[in-house]
């Protein structure tokens, strides 16, 4: 394959559907084919789609037949009223035969305004056959409300080993669902509490302790009133609550959608509506083959807070087109939207709608916060496995990035690069102070002395200066700024230039599945390169968030610090140098008193500036 011919395929293209332009009563996408002053359409982000909607009773007898002009049949777009059913003469087989009796219905053309559309079927689907039919509609999913369980073990009472001869070593081991540590110590006593009886905390007040019986291990229910039996039973003293005032986090910190804690209550009113228009894809590989060709069967998945969304599958297409448009509610302008296209590889109704790998294990080598996520991963991915349609499991962690911490030649190799763009300025600025310093060129070093001595003899033009030519710097690039959202970047991501074996071990099970010369030889290179470029990706996204602040990227941040440059500047100015340094040392050691332990305000900006990272595969 041509090398440049492969680089045009991975680069962003403008498609310039007609938006808007053909529906019914004009639309904020054009004026519309029929101008009038009527409500704009909210599907109007999209291609108008027609379908014809019908509804078949039963297979049984024949009786007569209805023929329609598919010219004749009306269109028929909310807030348009329904519209009125007619009785219609039904027809026998043969065009010339008497009459079999009439039918009352209503036939009309229907667009994705109406309420009937996501029963649709496209009409590349009519092969679909048994259960197959439900995986090819489209779905609107929402994510499980979860909780935080907070279980503090105070003390416990009468705890009676069954050796007594040792001394006992007592330590209580909590499991919730399938969260499970191996142990082979000795059970002295269990207790068994539903969740739903536990109170829920959604501030800071602080939360009664209750005893609780513990159950003698071993008398189950088939011991009948033996557990009575027993002259005393063993207590644990437990403060136990479910935590509403976090939020649980089951998604990459770098793409996440929604931050508000689980209890309505402490949400904040929604900032905006969302709406996005789900057109079309281009150049799709063949994921499969039917009938000795290459096909693929396409559907677009979008996740953004609670709100899952799921096209309809558009079979045997490397070009399908959805047309659909969905909008959420927008509490955070700092989130991130997923949308992913996946195949569809159970279509053929062959495989059941299952309840999702609740049984799978944990990698032991990822944090506590990463455990967690992963566990509340698995919760998400069992409830949405169980729609139907469901959403694969398969599915939930690819939009989740539950491998995220999983390691990968070509991702490190990328933020290596990334670290080594970033500090290309200050490597070339060290540069030049070295050969200033060698007197390399004396000319340029005369000229930076006397600059040197000015900002001593002045240096109160230092911070002004600084600040004046980066508001300076922010206002030229105004007119480079970016015009389009930030794409999955294959440069950037090594995605062209990987080497097939390293692909392969990004794509390989844990634990591995190769054999052990292969193991062995991706063990020797991990070691030669894992030293350099273990941290690099953070400290990328550091500096690169510094970037963004000049770069326009996100508008309202960089406007905002050229608005802050610019007073900055002007205060710096008029200030005198020596107050500014000492008001700067007093706050620089304020007493803790003074201190507070949520995240200063500049913190909590630059933490949600934009950076690279965002168009990393």
């Amino acid at each position: 394959m041509n090398p440049l011919n492969r680089q045009e395929d991975f680069k962003l293209k403008d498609t310039k559907p007609q938006l808007g332009e053909r529906w019914p009563h004009g639309g904020r996408g054009g004026g519309g084919w029929i101008s009038s002053d009527r409500a704009t359409s909210t599907y109007d982000l999209v291609e108008q789609m027609f379908y014809l909607d019908r509804e078949m009773v039963g297979r049984d007898d024949y009786i007569g037949k209805v023929i329609f002009d598919m010219h004749e049949v009306p269109t028929r777009v909310p807030p348009d009223s329904p519209l009125a059913p007619q009785w219609y003469r039904l027809e026998d087989r043969h065009a010339d035969s008497k009459v079999k009796g009439e039918v009352m219905l209503a036939v009309w053309m229907g667009t994705q305004a109406d309420e009937a559309f996501p029963e649709a079927w496209n009409s590349d689907a009519a092969s679909v056959q048994g259960e197959g039919v439900f995986s090819v509609r489209s779905k609107v999913y929402v994510s499980p409300k979860l909780w935080y369980l907070r279980v503090n073990v105070i003390e416990a009472q009468d705890v009676e080993p069954l050796d007594r001869s040792q001394q006992p070593q007592v330590f209580v081991k909590a499991q919730v669902g399938n969260q499970v540590t191996p142990a082979k110590d000795e059970i002295m006593g269990r207790l068994i509490l539903p969740l739903h009886n536990f109170e829920r905390r959604f501030d800071h007040r602080p939360v009664h302790s209750r005893w609780f019986n513990l159950e003698k291990f071993g008398f189950g229910a088939l011991e009948g009133d033996k557990r009575h039996e027993l002259k005393f039973s063993s207590r644990v003293h437990l403060r136990v609550c479910l935590e509403g005032a976090y939020h649980v986090l089951d998604e990459s910190t770098m793409y996440i959608s929604d931050q508000r804690p689980t209890v309505r209550q402490l949400w904040k009113n929604p900032i905006g509506i969302l709406e996005v228009g789900i057109l079309s894809a281009q150049g799709l590989l063949p994921m499969k083959t039917k009938e000795g060709k290459g096909n693929t069967d396409a559907y677009c998945v979008a996740k953004y807070g609670l709100k899952w969304v799921r096209t309809r599958t558009i079979l045997e297409s490397f070009n399908p087109k959805w047309n659909e448009q969905y909008t959420w509610e927008v509490y955070d302008p700092c989130t991130v939207i997923t949308l992913g296209v996946f195949d569809n590889c159970h279509s053929g109704g062959n495989e059941k709608s299952g309840g999702g790998g609740g049984g799978a294990r944990l990698d032991s080598r990822i944090g506590k916060l990463d455990s967690l996520r992963y566990q509340a991963m698995n919760i998400v991915a069992v409830r949405l496995s169980r729609a139907e349609p469901p959403l694969r499991k398969e599915v939930v962690e690819y939009m989740l990035d539950v491998d995220s911490h999983m390691w990968s030649m070509r991702r490190s190799k990328a933020n290596f690069f990334r670290i080594l763009s970033l500090f290309s300025g200050v490597i070339s600025m060290s540069k030049w102070l070295g050969e200033v310093c060698q007197w390399k060129n004396p000319v340029t070093t005369i000229l930076v002395h006397v600059l040197f001595f000015i900002l001593i003899c002045y240096p109160e033009l230092i911070l002004p200066t600084i600040f004046l030519y980066m508001f300076l710097i922010g206002i030229w690039n105004y007119r480079f700024r970016p015009r389009h959202p930030p794409h999955m970047d294959t440069k950037l991501s090594c995605a062209e230039v990987v080497h097939p074996d390293e692909l392969d071990e990004e794509f390989d099970t844990f634990p591995t599945s190769k054999q052990q010369d292969v193991a062995r030889m991706r063990y020797d290179r991990l070691r030669s390169v894992a030293g350099r470029i273990q941290t690099v990706g953070d400290m990328a996204t550091q500096g690169e968030r510094f970037q963004a602040l000049l770069s326009w990227r996100d508008p309202r941040a960089t406007a905002l610090y050229v608005i802050f440059c610019f007073i900055a500047a002007f205060v710096l100015y008029i200030t005198p140098f020596k107050i500014i340094v000492l008001i700067t040392g007093l706050f620089w050691f304020r007493h803790p008193r003074f201190r507070s332990k949520l995240p200063s305000v500049p913190s909590n900006f630059f933490r949600r500036l934009p950076s690279r990272a965002d168009s990393l595969l």
